[in-house]
């Protein structure tokens, strides 16, 4: 037992990354159809056993970390109901048009909420919103270059009272780790940001990057 408690301390050489896999389904139906996504119920085979779950069945989405050239980020406030907040966020939206690209869908959402457009555009990041219960993977552009759209947008719902706020980089970041702003979509996009910057945008992904991650469009 205690080889075995040693040998387990020893630190891999293998490369940090996820690894996909693909379990054996079983059954797959969706128990409920919402306005803008489904709850879907499967089973599937995993170490031997059939396990059931259930998970928000999501369409997945972008979101535009806008950066310009004084360093400041484009914020936006709205309200969102389920958590009784008007939070602070970037600019962000569904891919729920049939066919368009990622990239053209976070260039619609920036006009859309901001009346903002970029000439440049790169991958940041992408993650998970709650992979273990919901499918929604997001993507987050970096987007420089940035000018005014050449006409305003109407908005409505809780876009309507959309409140825009540029903010340097850094006191985005300090907002974040002092708990101020909590919102995934910016949290990581800042801190992506910063990290990014520091290492002179060594990282960044072509606007274009294949998304092979996303339950959907990945297949």
């Amino acid at each position: 037992m205690a080889a075995e408690a040693q040998s387990a301390e020893v630190p891999s050489t293998d490369e940090l990354t996820d690894d996909p896999f693909s379990p054996e389904i079983v059954s797959s139906e969706t128990v409920f159809t919402g306005r803008v996504w489904d709850v879907r119920h499967e089973t599937f085979r995993y170490n031997g056993d059939v396990i059931g779950r259930d998970f928000v069945d999501h369409t997945g989405a972008v979101a535009v970390l806008a950066l310009d050239d004084e360093d400041r980020v484009l914020l936006i406030k709205q309200y969102r109901h389920p958590v009784r907040y008007r939070d602070w966020e970037i600019p962000a939206g569904l891919l729920d048009v049939r066919g368009e690209r990622p990239l053209d869908a976070a260039k619609r959402e920036l006009a859309e909420e901001a009346d903002v457009e970029a000439d440049e555009w790169n991958v940041l990041s992408e993650f998970y919103t709650s992979p273990g219960g919901s499918d929604e993977a997001i993507r987050i552009y970096l987007a420089r270059g940035l000018r005014p759209t050449a006409t305003a947008f109407d908005r409505f719902d809780e876009e309507a009272d959309i409140e825009v706020r540029w903010v340097p980089l850094d006191d985005a970041v300090d907002a974040v780790l002092d708990r101020r702003i909590q919102n995934p979509s910016l949290t990581i996009g800042v801190l992506a940001a910063q990290l990014g910057r520091q290492s002179g945008w060594a990282k960044l992904g072509a606007a274009d990057l294949p998304w092979p991650r996303h339950p959907k469009l990945g297949a």
